[in-house]
């Protein structure tokens, strides 16, 4: 069985908010027919392209790739057009598999169970077959199986990915509240930063910021690190395939001319972040430094800023609203000529920064809602700064 045919319409998911800059990267990566939807993006791709978009994609956290289509209006008629698809094609014997659901449905309202009449007519398939069934392992499972139910609507997809791709493998310690891999690419991206432009996280953590930076600036694939991933367990998996796919990603890397400098006032975390970025080997890209942030000067003239502070959620701040107006006056006080880009939950806290954000972007850091906001540092007005650039 072929699993990825070229006309069926795969789905790359990735964090709400991010879906226009993943729309872009994946048409970069060869995927055709492009869709915005929420939360994903659907395209098409033969093998190679699958194959290529999980290993570089920076901005999608899984892709699925469809097996079957039917509607059904129950949970009984669900499990008889389940047990209509031919499961020995996908599944052997002696791989585990686990399923998992989406229901936007008024015909179903209990996901858990919808999964578990999808299980038992995949391994009732087998045992009117072969007298025997595979096992169902919900924690690492050999195949993914995931069923999107919308309205009478039911698309059966296979996880390509496997383990989410934020999970990139460098981050071998992180400090109490880490960004995702993903969401730090997808800010970076949305920042519309290049090599050119001197990068500064005055507040690093475990140095996801950083790192996505570093990695971006000498095209190192997001995934490079990454040993398994869920098409390897298709019955179609091309192993010659892959190995031509990541030999023409290792040839793209470069060495760049990047400025990238990162701070944190913890000896402890920072330490953290330096050993992340051994494991990518980008150690000496990144000027690592003990640094708080409220005594920071910057180290270039011009530059930008990107950077995930505490929101007083998972770290806590004795006075966050104090806390947030001291950032701002750093801004006004010392990085004027910067671009400086801040995510946080914190509404409230936001305002106390002081300054007119020219942008707001709404993203999700988890559960959590956020403002992405970026503020232009001028030296003067805003109309003193394009005169002088004229």
């Amino acid at each position: 069985m072929e699993v990825i045919d070229p006309k069926n319409i795969c789905i790359a998911k990735c964090p709400q908010g991010l879906e226009e800059v993943l729309e872009k990267e994946l048409k970069n990566l060869g995927a055709k027919h492009t869709n915005i939807v929420r939360r994903a993006v659907s395209f098409k791709a033969d093998k190679r392209t699958i194959y290529k978009i999980n290993l570089n994609s920076r901005l999608s956290s899984k892709i699925l790739v469809p097996i079957g289509k039917f509607y059904a209006k129950h949970p009984e008629e669900l499990y008889k057009k389940m047990k209509q698809l031919d499961w020995s094609k996908v599944l052997k014997l002696e791989q585990t598999f686990a399923v998992m659901t989406t229901v936007h449905s008024e015909y179903f309202n209990h996901s858990q169970y919808i999964a578990l009449k999808a299980k038992d007519a995949i391994v009732d398939q087998f045992r009117a077959k072969v007298d025997d069934r595979p096992n169902v392992d919900p924690k690492n499972p050999n195949i993914k199986i995931h069923i999107h139910i919308f309205d009478k609507e039911c698309t059966v997809y296979l996880d390509a990915s496997g383990d989410p791709l934020f999970k990139r493998g460098y981050r071998m310690e992180t400090g109490p509240a880490p960004i995702n891999e993903v969401l730090a690419a997808g800010m970076l991206h949305l920042s519309e930063w290049n090599e050119d432009i001197p990068l500064i996280d005055p507040m690093c953590g475990s140095g996801t910021i950083v790192i996505e930076a570093a990695m971006m600036a000498t095209n190192t694939p997001a995934n490079i690190l990454r040993e398994e991933f869920g098409f390897m367990n298709w019955p179609d998996y091309d192993d010659n395939l892959w190995e031509k796919v990541k030999e023409e990603a290792f040839k793209g890397i470069k060495p760049s001319r990047a400025q990238i400098f990162a701070y944190d006032k913890t000896l402890s975390v920072l330490r953290f972040a330096e050993q992340n970025a051994e494991e990518v080997s980008l150690e000496e890209m990144i000027q690592f430094k003990r640094k708080d942030f409220m005594h920071l000067s910057p180290p270039v003239p011009d530059g930008m800023i990107v950077t995930n502070p505490p929101y007083d959620e998972r770290i806590k701040v004795d006075d966050n609203e104090a806390f947030y107006k001291a950032i701002g006056d750093r801004f006004k006080q010392e990085f004027q000529g910067y671009t400086a880009w801040l995510i946080s939950s914190n509404m409230s806290s936001i305002k106390r920064i002081g300054l007119r954000p020219s942008r707001k972007i709404a993203l999700f850091n988890g559960k959590l809602e956020c403002k992405y906001l970026k503020y232009d540092l001028y030296s003067g007005s805003k109309k003193a700064k394009y005169a002088n650039q004229n």
